[in-house]
């Protein structure tokens, strides 16, 4: 199942509203089919690798993050149908699909066939994977992470707005990365005048994972990008994934609407004084509202810089 995850986290960014799953298939101790969501949500990760294993998926055990579909599509076959078709021994699945149109549906479709079905195995880190997909299908909106790059005493820039650069080339890549592993990529309107940046994936091999490039605000916004104009009208967005990289009125809407879902901070080893400060109001009464909000699931140095990423408490 950790290698199916492995596989599941390749189409990170790049399914459009499927989930990205991963699925491996082995027969007599050997992989004998693999698979994770192709681009664009087809074909889904489970008839990829029963294609690559063919027979051999026969008396084998297939291992998916998520439970197979059953619902019917105009885009293909149920996932749940193909593989009872195929005959396999066991299925070993990580999640239920939060889906109502598949719920518990696909697990039934199997057991129902004579298919032993194990589920809840790593579950935890399917649900990680998955996080997007399920709040767009339980909460009806992207998850949304926000990405600080701070000095250490949380400056973005400069009195006079300069900002290039605070973090290290190193702590840039990994941002950079975390581009490619999203749908969608939001700034407000400000920073798109003042900076017109191009929110792109400046990594090698990776030029294709562009995410769709979203202007917060009023105004219209550049040519291929698109608009919300109220951090409640993400949603519209339909996606699974939503990175927010500011600037500060943006970045401190989303937490004063508490839609912040994951937070990564990026520090390096400076201080600024009198510049700009990452964050205005985010509607805070007292102080005692600040603690419980936060968990810290991975702290890490990159270069000179560190990384800490943070959860939501709800």
């Amino acid at each position: 199942m950790a290698a199916a995850l492995a596989l599941a986290e390749r189409g990170l960014g790049r399914t459009g509203n499927n989930p990205s799953v991963g699925c491996l298939i082995v027969n007599a101790g050997k992989i004998v089919g693999r698979g994770w969501t192709q681009p664009g949500g087809r074909p889904h990760a489970e008839a990829m690798a029963l294609e690559q294993a063919g027979e051999q998926a026969a008396g084998a055990t297939v291992y998916v993050t998520l439970e197979p579909c059953a619902h019917l599509s105009d885009r293909g076959p149920a996932c749940a149908s193909i593989i009872r078709a195929a005959r396999p021994k066991r299925v070993v699945v990580a999640i239920e699909d939060p889906d109502p149109r598949t719920s518990g549906k696909g697990i039934a479709l199997l057991r129902e066939a004579g298919i032993p079905v194990d589920s809840g195995v790593l579950a935890s880190a399917a649900s990680a994977i998955l996080s997007g997909f399920r709040s767009r299908i339980v909460d009806g909106r992207p998850h949304v992470t926000l990405k600080l790059a701070t000095s250490l005493d949380g400056r973005i820039a400069m009195s006079d707005g300069s900002s290039r650069w605070i973090t290290g080339g190193a702590a840039r890549a990994h941002a950079h990365f975390e581009r490619a592993r999203c749908d969608a990529i939001l700034v407000g309107a400000g920073t798109v005048r003042v900076d017109h940046p191009a929110l792109d994936v400046r990594l090698p091999g990776m030029g294709d994972r562009n995410p769709r490039r979203v202007m917060l605000g009023s105004g219209d916004p550049p040519q291929g990008w698109e608009a919300v104009r109220a951090v409640e009208d993400i949603g519209h967005l339909d996606c699974n994934n939503l990175l927010v990289e500011g600037g500060a009125l943006t970045a401190s809407a989303f937490l004063r609407a508490d839609l912040v879902d994951r937070l990564l901070l990026y520090r390096a080893p400076l201080l600024i004084g009198a510049g700009k400060a990452c964050l205005g109001d985010i509607g805070l009464g007292r102080l005692s509202d600040a603690h419980g909000r936060w968990q810290l699931l991975d702290t890490r140095r990159l270069g000179n810089d560190r990384l800490e990423v943070y959860q939501a408490i709800r």
